[in-house]
């Protein structure tokens, strides 16, 4: 995700079919580099298992990967707007291909610790420079379009590759040495990233880019006007995050503990299948109206909440995965129409500024709130803290949504 959902440079000169071809291989490197952030949703049981982790450390390790996405946010999301696409992708996924051989290499926790909160720190700088450049791309590409292609590939190519990683990760475990092959697998698998970046047209002129010297961390400030909207998305941003947090970080304890399920396949499927319908929803409702988005996202939200909450209490697995796919889907409407929304109220010289408050929330969202579940799991039965957990989320996003839509036609 991004702080940028439109073009503020012109693309430097380069063939239309450069451009596209750029696109669609960095939009496919897009979703393998995102898929390695999830890559150890199905292998924390096997660690328990070796090492004894229980849940509360689980859940630090989570934090400190959601942690290091807010710095990575904060301090790198803007640096590709001063420096360019090119030089800050690439950089990105040397660093993961690095943490790859390290978490093959290394797996005690405190590896653990500090290699989630690298892998953090890419997704925040890769997501916002990967974004924008494949929407300044599809820009060149097809002038005078819409953007609606542009904008849908990238941000559901985001939440795609997130919801890949579990499954993938599952099926690369089923070898002898489940903690090092996917890791191996993907420390291979995206060098040819580095290529298809180097290959793409920058899209940064170059007299607008800047020294790194230069550097200074991103601002994060909301004009008065817009400050009762800003707080609506935030809200609803914030509680929608937390079910993808929830997800790919906690539903393999709720698969094991409720239904006796410890299969890294099945969990593993179960994650990718519910995360996908964020990524899925936007593809299919993509021209819908801002309006429409927010209410069709909040019912499906709401429905997803409530399925999920009961499937859980009648240990049903369809249950929790219907509750699920419904809604992080709607999850992912939402924060679509609310960073259009929100980006187009904002000031045109505040944008960015008030966008990376947006994903702050965003982001809080899929941190704090999992911190916080995890440590209720140690006093708390699963079922108890999942039904609040979802009532919770039930009355949050429609209360966010609601302050928003008072701010759209």
């Amino acid at each position: 995700m991004s702080t940028s959902t439109t073009s503020t440079t012109a693309p430097a000169a380069t063939g239309t079919g450069r451009a596209r071809t750029g696109f669609w291989l960095l939009a496919a490197g897009f979703v393998l580099v995102m898929s390695f952030m999830t890559v150890p949703t199905p292998l924390y049981g096997l660690y328990s298992q070796r090492d004894g982790f229980g849940t509360f450390t689980i859940t630090l390790i989570f934090a400190a990967y959601g942690l290091g996405v807010i710095v990575g946010l904060l301090f790198a999301g803007h640096v590709s707007d001063h420096l360019g696409r090119r030089p800050v992708v690439l950089t990105v996924v040397v660093v993961e291909v690095l943490c790859a051989v390290l978490f093959a290499l290394f797996s005690q926790e405190s590896a653990l610790l500090a290699l989630r909160f690298v892998t953090g720190l890419g997704v925040g700088a890769l997501s916002a420079a990967m974004t924008a450049w494949l929407t300044e791309l599809h820009d060149h590409w097809r002038p005078g379009s819409d953007g609606v292609l542009g904008r849908t590939v990238a941000t559901a190519t985001n939440v795609l590759g997130l919801g890949l990683g579990p499954l993938l990760a599952a099926l690369l475990a089923t070898t002898g040495r489940p903690l090092v092959v996917p890791y191996v697998v993907y420390a291979v698998a995206m060098v040819p990233v580095a290529l298809i970046a180097w290959y793409a047209p920058e899209t940064v002129p170059s007299e607008q880019r800047v020294q790194p010297w230069r550097y200074r961390p991103q601002r994060v400030a909301v004009d008065p006007e817009i400050r009762s909207p800003m707080l609506g998305a935030s809200v609803a941003a914030l509680a929608g995050f937390s079910v993808l947090g929830f997800v790919t970080s906690l539903s393999g304890r709720f698969l094991a503990d409720t239904l006796g399920i410890t299969s890294r396949l099945t969990i593993g499927t179960v994650a990718t299948v519910i995360v996908v319908c964020s990524a899925v929803s936007q593809v299919l409702l993509a021209r819908l109206t801002q309006r429409r988005r927010l209410q069709v996202g909040a019912g499906l939200v709401a429905v997803g909440m409530v399925v999920l909450a009961t499937g859980a209490l009648a240990t049903s697995l369809v249950g929790f995965v219907l509750g699920g796919m419904l809604a992080v889907g709607g999850v992912g409407l939402i924060f679509a129409a609310a960073v259009t929304i929100v980006a187009g109220l904002a000031a045109p010289e505040r944008r960015g500024e008030t966008l990376a408050a947006l994903f702050l929330a965003g982001y809080v969202g899929i941190t704090v709130p999992v911190v916080l579940i995890g440590v209720a799991l140690s006093f708390v039965g699963t079922v108890p803290v999942l039904v609040t957990f979802a009532a919770l989320v039930l009355v949050a996003v429609p209360s966010g949504i609601a302050v928003l839509l008072r701010q759209v036609d």
